[in-house]
């Protein structure tokens, strides 16, 4: 007889010693993960660590106990019941730092959030009138006093914004927007495809690193419905590099009873350089200096729920709330108890964002603004956002 027939009949020996299913889930550990994460999980671990098993023994590894199988199965069992979506410790240095869920809420907002979710809450109900109300209005009279706006919508992201805003102005026609500024943002999700998504048709005006106000006014005709400008968060263009205000858009915009929106994405609503980091454009100087509809993040600028924000006219808003995409876009009462709870502080302090730092602390981080600075540094996980 052959050693590889030997072999072979040894690896059957060992596989038919395996411990069956039903011994297994009789054994205390497998019976006591059982009761505390449910039958289904514990079955799902007895037949994953019997595969490894197997495939482990077919390699040439020694078979492992009884209580020894018993103990994997229970470990595992606990692994796969653990939520997905967990705490985490931000170490990275990027205070809204996506892929580790955004901005922590501050406490009063996070309260808002249980309350609200604990039972029924006037997510569409009128306290003054005693009858269906609206949830678009939660929050948005603290947002218009914060920007200056005559009238905001909240929907679920600010890319449901910008999707928002060129479908129900631009739909169909042109949108004049800079080569410099056809930004890609998270997830390889960029300007030109949600543009194209809207029904919208980009025409780029100007290069890489300049554009004049001519260039808009040349490529100005009768498909015009709009001329953008998108804030370019996540890189610079310096050297050679220039830049048409908003009020000199704003104006040519007018001549032509055109729009002008402004896709903020993150922005503030205080100066960062007070505290020594790169200031960001404050959105109520936007909305002063002329755009018509301004998009930005309700995460990355005020430190609140994530949720898109769109200020502007108030004929403007009033046509989007009319779009039947909005009630696609629509955030939930959670997001609406965190964001209205998130608004209050910032009004109460005057429009500053919500932090626990003081300035001191805050000039001697190297932190990205628009945020909490709520965060605590235990080890660096390599990544940013």
């Amino acid at each position: 007889m052959s050693d590889s027939q030997n072999m072979s009949d040894e690896v059957r020996a060992r596989l038919r010693a395996i411990p069956s299913v039903n011994e297994l889930l009789a054994e205390w550990p497998v019976v006591k993960a059982a009761g505390e994460t449910g039958d289904a999980v514990v079955h799902a671990a007895v037949t994953a660590e019997l595969d490894e098993e197997r495939a482990a023994i077919r390699a040439g590894a020694d078979p492992r106990s009884k209580r020894e199988l018993a103990s994997a199965i229970e470990w595992r069992a606990h692994r796969s019941a653990l939520p997905s979506l967990r705490p985490a410790v931000n170490a990275t240095g990027v205070v809204i730092h996506t892929n580790l869920g955004r901005a922590p809420l501050a406490e009063s907002a996070a309260k808002a959030v249980a309350e609200v979710a604990r039972g029924y809450s006037t997510l569409e109900y009128s306290v003054g009138t005693c009858s269906r109300g609206s949830r678009k209005e939660h929050a948005a009279q603290l947002i218009r006093s914060l920007t200056g706006a005559e009238d905001a919508l909240v929907v679920n992201n600010n890319a449901a914004a910008v999707l928002l805003v060129l479908d129900t102005f631009c739909k169909g026609g042109e949108v004049i927007v800079s080569r410099g500024e056809l930004v890609e943002i998270g997830g390889s999700f960029r300007i030109p495809e949600v543009m194209e998504k809207s029904g919208a048709r980009l025409r780029e005006v100007g290069a890489t690193n300049r554009c004049h106000l001519h260039d808009y006014a040349a490529a100005i005709n009768e498909d015009t419905r709009a001329l953008m400008r998108v804030h370019t968060s996540n890189y610079r263009i310096v050297g050679f590099h220039s830049a048409v205000p908003l009020p000199d858009l704003a104006a040519l915009a007018r001549e032509h009873g055109l729009p002008v929106i402004e896709d903020l994405g993150s922005g503030s609503f205080m100066d960062f350089s007070s505290v020594g980091l790169p200031n960001e454009p404050p959105v109520p100087e936007v909305v002063a200096g002329g755009a018509d509809v301004v998009t930005f993040s309700g995460d990355k600028v005020l430190g609140g729920p994530q949720c898109g924000l769109i200020v502007g006219s108030r004929e403007r808003i009033e046509a989007l709330k009319k779009n039947p995409l909005t009630r696609a876009l629509r955030c939930d009462k959670l997001t609406m108890a965190a964001l209205e709870a998130t608004r209050f502080l910032s009004k109460k302090k005057s429009g500053t964002p919500t932090s626990t730092a003081a300035p001191k602390q805050m000039s001697c981080r190297r932190v990205r603004p628009n945020s909490t600075l709520d965060f605590t540094l235990v080890r660096s996980l390599g990544m940013v956002t």
